[in-house]
């Protein structure tokens, strides 16, 4: 069963159209929604075993519970709020001229990345930097790719802000046009017991979505247990190759999450957050400086097959090309990080065609196809 909302409303201006930053836009538009008589149940994943107990990955001092609880990211949720977060998440009412929707930038499909180098905002507007998958945001404290934010909900609140991509630089002007919109009074009465619409109230919404996005449901989950046994032999050599001393994959890409869980001894948080950032030999002089001398957060490689392109500027298009930069083109930068060196300069893994099909294939192991197709985090709007 499911119920459809109509919102009764003109579609007043075209959704290309450009419209000042200081301005903001109450028309409202014309759209079906289309939610379950049921909310989907956002509160329960079924974690393969050892996920949470290995997301560490033998690096940090501080690591999760058995529940996940560990993590400042880890919100409880509700399911009518995750719901409202996910009607939130697809809406381009979200944006100062209704034509860019968080979902604008991160699509289900490609692991909730998005697949040019750099994404188009509001107005036109082109990003500086790649979007980057946000799945399993609940697991991480270093967001963006400059790590600037600990918190989810200022993952969220920036992007809306940001002259670039939302444009909705007053959130009070994003409240008063959310509670003109037909549908939502309903939806925030199911989540918050009011049909008050508030800044904290859609922060809090749509991080309670973004953090029920986990991915741990991979064909590498599924064969840990079994010692992989159900892996081809390509897929195995990549595997052994990802977690050895030659390769060293894994030094960066660690625990069950493959990120690096670095702690920050200067959080302000109660908890230790997590910093994984790098300079990985790019470039030796950054138009973009990243976190400070061209480092930059070291993202989880779950769903890596489908988010390309790959780095902070997306100038990988496949992992073919990522790879290679490890195995040949890492530059000596003064901050070059260490696990990069060998004997104090640039290291080059000399691998061979084999073994780069191998680590590539391994990669492909590591596609969850459950999140990417499940409906309860595809758009909610009728298309």
């Amino acid at each position: 069963m499911k119920k459809t909302i109509l919102v009764a409303a003109a579609l007043l201006i075209s959704l290309g159209a450009i419209v000042s930053c200081t301005k903001s836009n109450d028309n409202i538009i014309q759209r079906s929604l289309q939610l379950p008589e049921q909310d989907y149940d956002y509160q329960t994943t079924n974690y393969p075993s050892g996920f949470l107990e290995n997301l560490g990955g033998g690096f940090c001092d501080f690591c999760p519970t058995p529940n996940g609880s560990g993590f400042i990211n880890d919100l409880p949720i509700n399911n009518a709020t995750a719901t409202l977060g996910r009607v939130l998440f697809y809406d381009p009412q979200m944006s100062l001229n209704n034509s860019v929707a968080c979902a604008s930038c991160h699509h289900q499909t490609t692991g909730f990345a998005d697949p040019v180098a750099h994404s188009v905002g509001f107005g036109g507007r082109i990003t500086p930097r790649n979007s980057s998958s946000i799945a399993n945001v609940r697991f991480s404290s270093n967001l963006f790719w400059d790590s600037r934010v600990s918190l989810v909900t200022d993952l969220v609140s920036q992007p809306l802000q940001n002259h670039i991509e939302m444009g909705m630089e007053s959130l009070d002007n994003l409240t008063n046009k959310l509670s003109k919109v037909e549908y939502y009074p309903e939806l925030f009465q199911n989540a918050y017991g009011s049909p008050d619409v508030t800044q904290d109230r859609i922060r809090d919404a749509v991080a309670q979505f973004l953090t029920s996005m986990v991915s741990c449901d991979t064909k590498y989950d599924h064969e840990l247990p079994n010692n992989f046994a159900g892996f081809t032999p390509l897929e195995n050599i990549g595997r052994e190759l990802f977690f050895s001393n030659k390769a060293k994959c894994s030094q960066c890409h660690a625990g069950s999450n493959f990120k690096a869980p670095d702690n920050d001894p200067n959080s302000p948080y109660s908890l230790p957050t997590i910093k994984g950032t790098a300079n990985i030999g790019l470039d030796i002089v950054y138009a973009d400086n990243g976190k400070e001398d061209g480092q930059f957060k070291i993202p989880t490689l779950r769903n890596i097959a489908l988010t390309a392109p790959y780095m902070h500027d997306g100038r990988f298009e496949t992992l073919e090309e990522v790879v290679e930069h490890y195995n040949s083109g890492v530059k000596a930068h003064t901050r070059l990080d260490d696990k990069l060196k060998t004997n104090g300069t640039p290291q080059h893994l000399n691998l061979n065609d084999v073994e780069k099909m191998a680590l590539v294939a391994f990669l492909n192991t590591l596609t969850d196809q459950t999140m990417i197709t499940d409906p309860k985090f595809a758009n909610p709007f009728k298309q």
